[in-house]
């Protein structure tokens, strides 16, 4: 993981927080609370993790605020509604608020912001998901954001071309100059090069804080008796599972015996439904839809490879999980995937998505690759925890306290220190 800009001592006794003393790899995030005193934090984002279209985003904010509720931060989560769930509820120690619809959320809760509902609060967190929610504009407390990875393209997948085109003139003209001076996180390396290509946000105010693994994902049991492919997303535009799906049939005609399980839900579920009929692939390659943790994690155990054909991630989540597991991964050459898969060590990744299916084929073949693969994920995902997400994300949350303290310290008198 890399370090997130740490300030000077001088910094850190103007600030009245002993960051070197929180920089140390000893001290728990309960004491870091104990110590920094933001105990009260607010988080915005798009969606909650009940919203029949959660992922990745959603579980990382999930898995932050759990370990920061329970070192003893006040955590609140303001969402967009999510249909069949109430407006507030309890989860995992933290508080949700739902209010507003899917579009309604960004202007609702900036609003809300600037009169100071809620509030105050010691800190706050948003969630860049495509559509900003501007708190540079309004929020008057320290903040980081996290924005996991640029759009670009994804407009264009899943909105209309007038829609796609206000999308791309938020993201790429209105946004950047707002956030200029704000502490971007994301959470590899590449997305972070991509933030500052794309957006032409500063590189010294962009941190990398990987996410975490489920201690629960960890190897057992025996692997399918039979070549098992496995593919775990939203089944939206962005994951291109169309194009998978294609690859999938060209190592299945390598390999008759491979089966192929997608996990997953999402709107073009019919037309993918279609597709996997037409090609007489039903058989052999099946839609589950959304599965419990317990499922899950026996695909994950059971598969051979993990495969994913995306355009766009921050990082891909279910390639580390899956990792953990000891299943290595054959994906796309995409900013994000070049983080969670070492390739060559990991997993193998691909130029050109259409190549997918022949790179499968290949480890499917070669049970000597797929040993030395199995043992390099299993040691690239231990090195991730959610313990340590948390923590560098709460810590650069008390840098931006700090310099903000900082800042707002009286200038020294231009006559201090002259020789008389």
């Amino acid at each position: 993981m890399s370090a997130l800009p740490q300030e000077e001592a001088a910094l850190a006794a103007l600030s009245g927080i002993d960051l070197t003393a929180l920089a140390a790899p000893t001290p728990t995030l309960a004491e870091l609370v104990e110590l920094s005193g933001l105990r009260r934090i607010h988080m915005l984002a798009w969606r909650d993790l009940d919203d029949p279209e959660s992922g990745g985003s959603e579980l990382h904010a999930d898995k932050v605020a759990e370990r920061w509720a329970a070192a003893g931060v006040d955590v609140s989560l303001r969402t967009a509604l999510a249909p069949g769930h109430p407006e507030t509820a309890r989860r995992h120690g933290y508080q949700v608020v739902r209010k507003a619809g899917r579009y309604s959320v960004f202007p609702r809760t900036a609003m809300s912001g600037a009169f100071g509902r809620g509030g105050p609060w010691d800190g706050l967190v948003e969630i860049w998901n495509g559509m900003p929610f501007f708190s540079p504009l309004w929020a008057r407390c320290p903040r980081v954001v996290f924005l996991h990875h640029v759009h670009a393209e994804m407009w264009r997948m899943v909105l209309s071309p007038k829609l796609a085109q206000v999308g791309e003139t938020i993201e790429f003209k209105m946004a950047p100059p707002m956030y200029r001076r704000t502490r971007i996180l994301t959470l590899s390396q590449s997305s972070r090069d991509e933030i500052i290509e794309l957006l032409g946000l500063p590189a010294g105010n962009i941190s990398v804080i990987p996410p975490g693994i489920d201690p629960s994902f960890s190897p057992a049991g025996e692997r399918s008796p039979h070549p098992l492919v496995l593919a775990v997303g939203r089944l939206v535009p962005v994951k291109r599972f169309d194009v998978l799906i294609d690859a999938l049939i060209r190592a299945h005609d390598e390999h008759p015996a491979m089966e192929a399980v997608i996990v997953g839900e999402g709107y073009e579920r019919p037309a993918l439904e279609a597709r996997i009929a037409a090609a007489g692939a039903g058989r052999w390659l099946r839609l589950v839809g959304r599965v419990d943790d317990a499922e899950l994690l026996d695909l994950y155990r059971r598969a051979w490879v993990l495969t994913s054909a995306s355009a766009r991630e921050g990082w891909g989540m279910t390639i580390t999980e899956a990792a953990a597991c000891g299943t290595p991964a054959v994906a796309t050459r995409i900013a994000g995937h070049t983080d969670a898969v070492v390739d060559g060590a990991s997993g193998l990744l691909v130029e050109d998505p259409h190549d997918l299916g022949k790179t499968l084929a290949s480890v499917l073949t070669d049970t000597e690759l797929r040993i030395r693969l199995s043992a390099g994920a299993l040691a690239h995902a231990a090195t991730f925890t959610w313990e340590q997400t948390a923590r560098a994300t709460y810590l650069a949350l008390v840098n931006e306290a700090a310099r903000r303290k900082l800042l707002r310290r009286p200038a020294p008198s231009s006559h201090a220190g002259t020789p008389q």
